[in-house]
């Protein structure tokens, strides 16, 4: 939950300010940003340059952090999809509009650009908490669902794993009985997933309908 709600929220703060500046026609430098988004987007230095860089330079492995930082926190189609919103949904002569009208920059923002760009925010939303709930590739390279911390009564908790990881290790287990279990654990976890998303989604269409 800390992982999902934390990283969801920052995750669309980062995105949002991020493709904002991208969406203005007179920001220097623009085309060399976009290309760099787009191409890292497509393009990657694969797994093992990857582990290499969180584990040797920014020494995350076995922290909270490196389920935060890598792939969670700025997902370069998002910032694309509400990049494009902003510069189709928000046409000049409102923002115009709103400036002669006495409104500040942050109502301009509150109040004009994000209701109209309510629907990319949707989408963004959904898909960042679904990543962070099926979060497991990196989880299980970067952590291990380590550190453990043995409690008082002799059980291990792994303090990193998420569920998905949860499920992968039950599942593989010596108990006779872990398929079985990690199974359930599965289709739990496919009603919490679907269960929040349209949660999500019925919240977020509600507020469009409104604005």
């Amino acid at each position: 939950i800390l992982v999902t709600v934390v990283g969801t929220v920052i995750s669309l703060g980062i995105t949002s300010t991020m493709a904002y500046p991208l969406s203005r026609k007179d920001l220097p430098g623009r085309n060399a940003f976009l290309f760099f988004v787009f191409f890292t987007m497509l393009f990657n230095g694969g797994l093992t340059p990857s582990y290499m860089m969180w584990t040797r330079i920014f020494h995350i492995k076995n922290t909270m952090w490196s389920l935060l930082f890598p792939h969670l926190l700025l997902n370069g189609f998002n910032v694309l999809l509400v990049r494009t919103f902003f510069s189709e949904n928000i046409p000049e002569v409102l923002l115009e509009a709103a400036r002669i009208d006495g409104a500040t920059s942050m109502q301009t923002l509150f109040k004009v650009t994000i209701p109209n760009v309510m629907s990319s925010f949707t989408i963004c939303i959904f898909l960042s908490l679904t990543n962070g709930f099926k979060l497991f590739d990196q989880n299980l390279a970067l952590t291990g669902g380590q550190p453990f911390v043995i409690q008082p009564g002799g059980t291990t908790i792994k303090t990193t794993e998420m569920l998905a990881l949860n499920i992968y290790n039950t599942f593989y287990s010596s108990n006779t009985t872990s398929q079985g279990v990690a199974q359930a654990k599965a289709v739990v976890f496919f009603i919490l997933v679907a269960g929040l998303g349209l949660l999500q989604l019925s919240y977020t269409r509600k507020k469009e309908v409104q604005q």
